[in-house]
């Protein structure tokens, strides 16, 4: 909750969870405390590569996997860099927003790598992000995920126990170290 009220600020997720690999702790607690049998899941080739995956999320949560991502509440992400464009999920409408896609993006840090100028509702002034293992054109896709604004995908980043929340509303300026 921390994390999409205090968008673009490292929360650290309090649980110890085993989970398959490659699904991270704090995805995994993400994903039994947002997943249910009404919520749509997704999982791109490295997720859905590992079996153990899908057999851990159907028993721990119920939820269904689709195979295609425009079908899905939420899409597990392990290789960020693969990420399909925007527009192949759940952009919602502008009667409906709240239909779109969450993206569960797992990245290799949130403490070092590449640095980003945060701004828009939630963020007092500006906040300052460092990540690691982004795809190299997120920020073009999140300012052309804005202008679709109430439609769009809210991102989730996780480095393990470790999110952050960009949520559609959120301005992104990649900023030089």
């Amino acid at each position: 909750m921390n994390a999409m009220a205090r968008p673009g600020t490292v929360q650290r997720i309090e649980a110890s969870l085993d989970a398959p690999v490659p699904m991270l702790p704090g995805t995994a607690a993400i994903a039994l405390t947002l997943f249910d049998h009404d919520t749509t899941v997704w999982l791109d080739a490295s997720f859905a590569a590992a079996l153990a995956v899908a057999k851990w999320l159907k028993f721990h949560t119920s939820a269904p996997l689709v195979a295609s991502p425009s079908y899905c509440n939420f899409a597990l992400v392990a290789d960020p860099k693969a990420l399909p464009s925007f527009e192949q999920f759940c952009l919602g409408t502008d009667e409906y927003p709240d239909r779109s896609t969450t993206l569960i993006l797992q990245v290799e840090q949130l403490s070092v790598g590449e640095l980003f100028e945060l701004s828009g509702p939630g963020i007092d002034g500006s906040n300052v992000l460092r990540a690691a293992g982004l795809p190299d054109d997120l920020v073009e896709r999140l300012a052309l995920n804005r202008e679709l604004f109430p439609r769009g995908v809210d991102l989730l980043l996780v480095a393990g126990d470790r999110v952050v929340a960009l949520p559609r509303t959120t301005r992104v300026v990649r900023k030089e170290a």
